[in-house]
This record gives C-alpha cells, structure tokens and sequence, in this order.
C-alpha cells in the first residue's frame, strides 16, 4: 500500500514534467475545457476541479475549502501527463486484458471488485440512486448495470449481479480497450475503486 510521502513524490514528479509542457498541448491533450489561459477545468466524478498551470494546484469549484485527496490528483496529473490520449473506442475489456493488469489484480479486485458486491450486491436500488448521482448511464448488463464517464477520454462500466441463498452476489468491471495507452495498471485499480468509494458515499 503507497505511503502518504509516495504520493507526494509522485505529484511532484508528475508537476516537474508537465510544468514543461505548452498549456494548449495538454489542454488539447487531454480533452478538458478552460476558461482561461491558464487553468484547466477537471470534472471528476460528482466534482468540477480547477488546476492551475504550471504548479497545478488544484481547487474545487463546488466547496473551495475542500482538500482534494492526493490520490485523484496524482490520477489526474497522470492522465494529463498520458503520451497520447486516444478517443474510446467502445470496446470494453476486463482488468486482466489490460497490459500488465496481471500484477495489480489482486489489488485492483480487493479496491474495487469487492467493496461494490459487499455495499451494493443486495441493494440495487441503492446502486442506481447514487449512479444517477454521478450522471452515469444506464446500460442492458447484469441486474443492474452503468456507465460513467469519469475524464473525457475513460469511460467505465459497472455490472452488478445480485445474490441470493444459493449464490453471493457478483460484480465485473470493464473499461475501454484504450485504457492501457492512457494510465498505468497501478492507476487504473486505483481509478475503479474511486469511483465505487464515491457512490459508497452517495448511497448513504
């Protein structure tokens, strides 16, 4: 498990290398508007960030005292810093079909796979209440099942299957088949278990 100081490190290294970039190459880059020369707007799940160029200090627009967790930044300034950020193309693929995605799975199923059959296997409408909080769509998989845009260029989707007295509930969660051209395996468990800690919160 990454250390406080890790993500530290991490966000400073990604700081250094994207300070030295045009604005307008990763404004075009990544797919986020600005309304301004000089800030990038961010939406995030339920929140809209501004981030400031070139020390990418980031701020939240809806609750300006908030602290935003290191961990969505880091994600962001990775995605940001992606060498090519492709357009989705539809095709969507298991965590084990990513590059590398063998290494991180047990991680990636214990951050993410896990917490949404335990919270939400017997509560779908507890599942689809907090999806519609993040405007997520409404997709024809499972018992329940949606897809949400979380930056511009990563959509995912999630699949509930409810259990019963014979069987546990389960849960499957896809991404594009880009996804591996644009963040690492590490930052993608990370990513999925955002976004079911954030309805988890939702759903309360």
């Amino acid at each position: 498990m990454p250390r406080i100081d890790d993500y530290i490190n991490a966000r400073n290294l990604a700081v250094e290398t994207l300070s030295q970039e045009p604005f307008e190459t990763i404004l075009k880059r990544s797919g986020f508007e600005s309304p301004d020369a000089e800030t990038f707007r961010v939406p995030f799940l339920d929140r809209i960030y501004q981030v400031g160029f070139p020390r990418f200090e980031f701020e939240d627009t809806t609750d300006r005292e908030k602290e935003i967790p290191l961990q969505e930044q880091v994600l962001i300034l990775h995605y940001m810093q992606a060498t090519e950020i492709p357009d989705a193309t539809g095709h969507w693929v298991s965590y084990r079909e990513i590059p590398g995605g063998a290494f991180y799975f047990g991680a990636f199923i214990k951050r993410a796979v896990e917490p949404l059959k335990k919270v939400f296997g017997q509560n779908l409408s507890g599942f689809s209440g907090a999806a519609g909080k993040l405007h997520a769509k409404e997709i024809e998989s499972g018992d329940a099942a949606f897809e949400f845009k979380v930056l511009p260029a990563v959509p995912l989707q999630l699949i509930l299957w409810t259990g019963d007295e014979e069987f546990p509930a389960e849960a499957n969660i896809l991404f594009d088949s880009t996804i591996g051209q644009i963040l690492s395996p590490e930052d993608i468990a990370w990513l999925a278990g955002m976004v079911v800690y954030r309805l988890m919160a939702l759903a309360r």
